[in-house]
């Protein structure tokens, strides 16, 4: 990975706003991500099983916060893991929740939102069934009720995206597309997954730039030349270049994620925390 200045062709106003980032610390000449957090959907496997031990080791690596997403954690008691967040210093910013969970449990999703300490419930996966066009209306529709719902409650939205948003084009325009602008940018954020806008060619500075002020957080995987997903460090993904717009994005969250991570887990996620440390940008 490239360590890159951020000097060159910025006014003293663009890097006033870089500096009022939350995620940001460093000199005038670079920048870094001061606290990382993990999708935990990347440890899964051992999370099911032993979610107080997961979290233990999690933050011994050294990450402040977590995003709950699969591993069962829907069905754990969430007052316990609230309870062993605090104490070992961890917060939850925001948690995975699936759409037929927000359509019939919705009251339900939005109290495990507020027990485990988020402030944002993100939307991470649409089946099939929901990709063309008649159905993503319908979806569509209901995005920007759920945003209205949490508005009221005192939570945010997002939605994560993966790579058939931007390949599956009904009537010729992708369903990012039409999510992006049947949405109001003021409700409903993208965390944007950059391993899969990549993997579905985009250019993830072009998608950024598209997006001024609305992503919420970044999905955090490198990508191997097989195009197969690898710990932060060991692919070809350019993380200093596409952070350098951290101001413009108004990213706040920086998850990373695996989803082929490898058993034990830990190695990997010990990794990419190492990595995403040490990066300047």
């Amino acid at each position: 990975m490239k360590m890159n200045r951020r000097t060159m062709m910025m006014g003293a106003g663009g890097l006033a706003a870089l500096a009022g980032q939350p995620f940001l610390t460093g000199a005038a000449t670079a920048a870094q991500i001061r606290t990382i957090g993990l999708q935990l959907f990347t440890v899964r496997e051992i999370f099911a099983t032993d979610p107080v031990g997961t979290l233990e080791k999690i933050a011994k690596i050294g990450y402040r916060e977590v995003e709950y997403g699969g591993g069962g954690y829907d069905a754990m008691d969430h007052k316990l893991l609230r309870s062993t967040m605090d104490r070992l210093g961890l917060k939850s910013p925001s948690i995975h929740v699936g759409y037929d969970a927000l359509l019939d449990r919705f009251d339900a999703s939005v109290t495990m939102a507020k027990t485990l300490g988020a402030d944002t419930i993100v939307l991470p996966y649409m089946v099939d069934k929901h990709r063309n066009a008649d159905a993503w209306q319908v979806a569509i529709a209901n995005f920007n009720r759920f945003a209205e719902q949490l508005k009221k409650e005192g939570l945010g939205f997002a939605y994560h995206n993966h790579d058939f948003e931007f390949t599956v084009k009904p009537d010729g325009v992708s369903l990012f597309d039409r999510l992006v602008k049947e949405t109001d940018p003021a409700l409903i954020k993208i965390e944007l997954d950059l391993y899969w806008a990549i993997y579905a060619g985009q250019d993830p500075q072009a998608l950024i730039r598209s997006l001024p002020g609305r992503i919420y957080s970044y999905h955090v995987k490198d990508m191997r030349a097989d195009r197969s997903m690898t710990s932060v460090g060991t692919g070809t993904i350019d993380f200093g270049d596409i952070f350098k717009l951290n101001a413009v994005s108004g990213a706040r969250h920086f998850y990373v994620e695996n989803d082929q991570a490898p058993a034990p887990y830990i190695p990997d996620i010990t990794k990419s925390f190492q990595t995403l440390r040490t990066l300047r940008f």
